[in-house]
């Protein structure tokens, strides 16, 4: 089980670091008029989880939804809308939570905004949604009818405080130095902090070392941006997703390659390397056409495409891996290295060229140093003990 879940909180008493915000959002669900609560802020800093542990204190029914899972205005006047006017089904008082509503107003989305806020003035329940930047012009609709929490970046202490309990938790011995710095390289994100953590002790019970996160510093704004496009289903989230790594597009589609597997699984899969394949279709052209104004459409295709490939995100715990196709494109250029040596020493041995001694000279001298070990052709060709080695196996 991820310890993200696992240790997430279950009352608002256990939510750290968040104190004032979780304050001004029980108020605003306990004294509830109209409208909805806005709760923003960076990845990690606990909105989603003050939301469940508000329902729990509250007694409250709580329905989730997903901005991505409504994505037109019939389907959200359906879902949204009719939720916002019933009762519980066994008469509860009830929540209706709306997560990344800044993944709204996208293509077809037209009028869905609008639509939300017209619920969220007529809604008899409160209505509680997320957004990481509550200032996008797309969303500026709701914010009228919306009373704005803000979750901010948790301190390194707070973060420190959840590294603690997980350890306490799981019976894990810690270096208290260690796991201040732990908490300080998340940059306020718990939970990829946790996520870190049950990484680093998945197999020990101990943490006295960082050294499994030896390449975070190189990797990791390539490791954000997988994460940003493979947890997220929105394509205007994820389009600048590698603007920030120090690596080309080429070196991107490789990290992607190799990950694909490990994140998407059945149909999920096959829909985002038509989209890969796609990138590299137009990767092509460029290198044969010189037509360069192609670029954004390999970025595009490797980010959005990507990203609306999947039907749902997944909350499972990946551990992203550099590319192994590179190390295998070596060993294969060693090898033919090796190959091509082997044929022009021939090739000066007979007098003919290093193309046809591959085609036709070869696979005869192969056969011979297989069943006779070569005898004298070593030394008439000159060759040494890797290229004899070659020959023979």
């Amino acid at each position: 089980m991820l310890w993200v879940e696992k240790y997430k909180p279950k009352t608002l008493k256990e939510v750290e670091g968040q104190d004032e915000a979780v304050s001004k959002l029980k108020a605003f669900v306990q004294g509830y008029k109209k409208g909805a609560a806005l709760v923003y802020g960076k990845t990690g800093t606990g909105k989603t989880c003050a939301v469940y542990a508000m329902a729990n204190d509250l007694d409250l029914e709580i329905l989730e939804l997903n901005a991505s899972d409504v994505r037109n205005k019939d389907k959200l006047n359906s879902v949204v809308g009719e939720s916002s006017k019933q009762m519980s089904l066994f008469n509860r008082k009830k929540l209706i939570f709306l997560d990344e509503v800044d993944a709204l107003s996208g293509p077809g989305d037209r009028g869905c905004v609008q639509a939300l806020a017209k619920v969220l003035s007529e809604s008899r329940f409160p209505i509680v949604l997320t957004a990481e930047d509550p200032y996008e012009q797309k969303i500026s609709p709701l914010r009228r009818s919306c009373k704005l929490v803000e979750f901010p970046v948790l301190s390194h202490h707070s973060v420190f405080n959840i590294l603690k309990k997980v350890c306490e938790g799981e019976s894990i011995r810690y270096d208290e130095n260690i796991l201040n710095d732990l908490a300080r390289r998340s940059g306020g994100d718990a939970r990829a902090a946790v996520n870190d953590l049950q990484i680093i002790c998945a197999t020990k019970k101990v943490l006295d070392s960082l050294e499994d996160l030896g390449e975070r510093e190189k990797k990791e704004s390539i490791i954000n941006a997988l994460k940003l496009i493979f947890k997220s289903r929105s394509p205007e989230n994820v389009l600048n997703a590698f603007d920030k790594t120090d690596l080309n597009l080429d070196e991107c589609l490789l990290w992607l390659d190799e990950n694909l597997p490990r994140e998407y699984h059945g149909q999920d899969l096959i829909s985002s390397y038509n989209y890969v394949s796609k990138a590299d279709v137009f990767k092509g052209r460029i290198t044969r056409w010189q037509y360069w104004r192609f670029l954004v459409y390999v970025n595009d295709l490797l980010t959005a495409g990507v990203a609306v490939s999947k039907k749902n995100k997944s909350d499972d715990l990946v551990s992203y891996k550099p590319t192994s196709r590179i190390l295998k494109i070596w060993k294969a250029k060693m090898r033919n290295a090796k190959k091509k040596s082997i044929a022009e020493k021939i090739a000066r041995n007979t007098h003919t060229s290093t193309r046809r001694v591959l085609r036709d000279t070869l696979p005869y001298l192969e056969f011979i140093f297989k069943k006779r070990k070569g005898g004298d052709i070593i030394e008439e060709l000159g060759l040494d003990e890797e290229e004899v080695e070659w020959l023979s196996s």
